[in-house]
């Protein structure tokens, strides 16, 4: 791949034109890197004060009995006064992908995993916390995983 980049007054914004005679896996995380942004910040609630999250600390975020909390390192979990689908799209252009139907992962904090009988992964996370990944997501966090935690289909 070459890369040229032209640096001159005349132009007013930045510009990236890609020419190429075929769309590849390369092309795509490409693209991802380029259009990534960072991650919103959320706020989650301990103790009746609001606590400002950054979401590289979450391991992941689950939904139970009709509310979310965010599980950090120590076992500690803060509400998020959010829908889970809220959260997963104001962390779509991060390292989080869906676990199951009330789970969303940090893939940047999986520390292992293994299989469980029922085709689930059970996920460790550095910090000590683990949770399942069920058999309809298995393949697409893997896949997040092989590609360095880029989504494909920003």
């Amino acid at each position: 791949m070459k890369v040229k980049i032209d640096i001159d007054d005349q132009y007013e914004e930045t510009s990236i034109i890609i020419q190429t005679n075929e769309w590849t896996d390369e092309l795509q995380q490409l693209v991802a890197l380029i259009k990534k942004e960072k991650p919103k910040r959320l706020f989650g609630v301990e103790e009746e004060q609001t606590v400002v999250l950054d979401p590289e600390t979450i391991d992941y975020i689950y939904s139970e009995k009709r509310k979310v909390y965010a599980a950090l390192e120590n076992g500690r979990r803060l509400e998020i006064k959010m829908k889970l689908y809220e959260v997963e799209e104001t962390l779509a252009n991060s390292h989080f992908i869906r676990f199951s139907k009330s789970v969303i992962g940090n893939v940047n904090r999986i520390q292992r995993f293994e299989l469980s009988f029922n085709g689930n992964l059970c996920v460790y996370f550095s910090s000590g916390n683990k949770e399942y990944i069920t058999r309809k997501y298995v393949t697409s966090v893997k896949e997040k995983l092989t590609s360095g935690g880029l989504r494909h289909d920003s």
